[in-house]
């Protein structure tokens, strides 16, 4: 069994150091060295994959140990790193920043230290020359068991400041693996929740990791860093990859029947998943059909559940609402009682209206934007039986949006949420199950099949 992947995190001390443009550009420059490059995440975002997609040609995944657990972080790894050559994590915030109240869970560096591997700190050095010592110096240091094997030092201004800074350096005993200069950052825009997805912008993010990867190629030392990678040696506890199909054999299909078509959303408004939940489902027995709510005007043929993630519904909502067909496909499907699975933009979706835009009206309830932003992860438990979870089923979710909604009457709620305060949340309501809960199916797999199961008898 294979656990010793060469594999590189590629971390900062703060958010807006530059992670992504190393990250990204990395996992590029060494496809193009012809690497099967193995694309990670830390943390729940959505959007980075997609980038690190574009740049490896594999799907980009997630490791949140808050939300899977330690226990998952690297059999998930190796689930995604089968086959290939090296991989690179893209870490979350800065190096030790966990989850609020948790110490280092679910952390950066609480990840390196779970994958045992190397740490390349990219530091924003644009206001400052011997400093930088003193900064990389106290994120060596500060855990003995965190690896900081490099720096790449970015937004440099000129050779003069390069100088300074490589001379700064050569006191902390942390060796410059890259030097990226001020003038030649890419533009990557953003909006209320970050960068915009891939799905959205397509060709301009192609040229986008093309100029990321240039500069990563001119101004990093590719050997030395492929090298700090296969340096990473054994996963500690030779642990095997996780799996998504239930041990010991894939479910059986009964004799004659088809698989139940669970349809998936995607295209540019429904963006936000996990490359697992499809894994999922598929392996729980059925046959997974993506469908693009901004176009296709009808569900996939025998749709029998419905699955809508998260997204940007508040940006498309006009053309979301224009698409009256599927809206009534979709309305229709959940009266019949079907399996429907909606998570944050999916609830907006499934409301009578977002914004003052007509949507679905399978809930009673209307979603506005606000100013303010909810963010954080939640403890979780079922409040009721539902097609996802029996009650008192407890999982752990995130939630990232800028809207609120506003319940009518006639469901039931989905969760009881403990942080930041106790409350109930979400919509259980016939086979409906919306929240605005992110949840990570992997953490508790008997969600999928759950799903699917109803899905066969509703």
């Amino acid at each position: 069994m294979v656990t010793s992947v060469p594999r590189l995190v590629v971390a900062a001390p703060s958010s807006g150091s530059g992670k992504t443009t190393v990250a990204t550009g990395l996992m590029a420059a060494f496809a193009a060295r012809g690497l099967a490059v193995s694309p990670h995440k830390v943390g729940p975002d959505y959007i980075d994959p997609g980038y690190h997609a574009l740049a490896t040609g594999r799907v980009g995944r997630n490791l949140d140990a808050y939300l899977c657990g330690p226990e998952l972080v690297a059999p998930l790894f190796l689930h995604g790193a089968r086959g290939c050559d090296l991989a690179v994590v893209e870490g979350v915030m800065g190096l030790y920043d966990g989850a609020a109240g948790e110490g280092e869970l679910a952390s950066t560096a609480h990840v390196a230290k779970l994958l045992r591997a190397p740490v390349v700190l990219v530091v924003d050095a644009s206001s400052q020359s011997r400093s930088v010592a003193a900064l990389v110096h106290g994120f060596a240091s500060w855990d003995p068991q965190v690896r900081v094997g490099g720096v790449i030092l970015n937004k440099v201004g000129s050779d003069r400041h390069e100088a300074l800074l490589r001379e700064a350096l050569d006191s902390a005993g942390v060796p410059v693996l890259g030097v990226l200069r001020r003038v030649a950052q890419v533009e990557t825009p953003s909006r209320h929740l970050g960068l915009v997805p891939v799905a959205e912008r397509r060709s301009a993010a192609v040229e986008a990791v093309a100029s990321m990867a240039e500069q990563v190629v001119r101004g990093c030392d590719l050997d030395a860093l492929e090298a700090l990678a296969r340096s990473a040696g054994a996963l500690p506890g030779g642990p095997a990859p996780w799996t998504p199909v239930r041990p010991p054999t894939r479910p059986t299909r009964s004799a004659g029947k088809r698989a139940p078509v669970v349809a998936v959303a995607g295209g540019p408004a429904f963006t936000f998943s996990y490359a697992e939940h499809t894994e999922l489902l598929a392996a729980a027995g059925a046959e997974v059909v993506p469908f693009d709510p901004l176009h296709d005007e009808r569900l996939p043929e025998e749709t029998a559940g419905l699955v809508i993630g998260g997204g940007f519904p508040e940006v498309y909502a006009a053309e979301l609402s224009a698409n009256e067909p599927l809206r009534r496909a979709v309305a229709d499907l959940a009266r019949s009682g079907a399996p429907v699975a909606a998570e944050c933009a999916g609830l907006l979706y499934l409301c009578r209206e977002l914004d003052g835009q007509p949507m679905c009206g399978v809930l009673d309830a209307t979603a506005r934007m606000t100013e303010r932003l909810t963010l954080g992860y939640r403890d979780a438990v079922a409040v009721g039986d539902s097609v996802l979870a029996a009650a008192g089923t407890r999982m752990r979710g995130h939630e990232f949006h800028r809207t609120v909604v506003e319940p009518g009457a006639g469901a039931a709620p989905a969760w009881g949420v403990r942080a930041p305060v106790r409350r109930v949340e979400g919509f259980v309501q016939q086979g409906v199950h919306a929240s605005y809960l992110h949840t990570h199916w992997a953490s508790e797999p008997g969600v999928a099949r759950r799903f699917v199961e109803r899905c066969r008898t509703s």
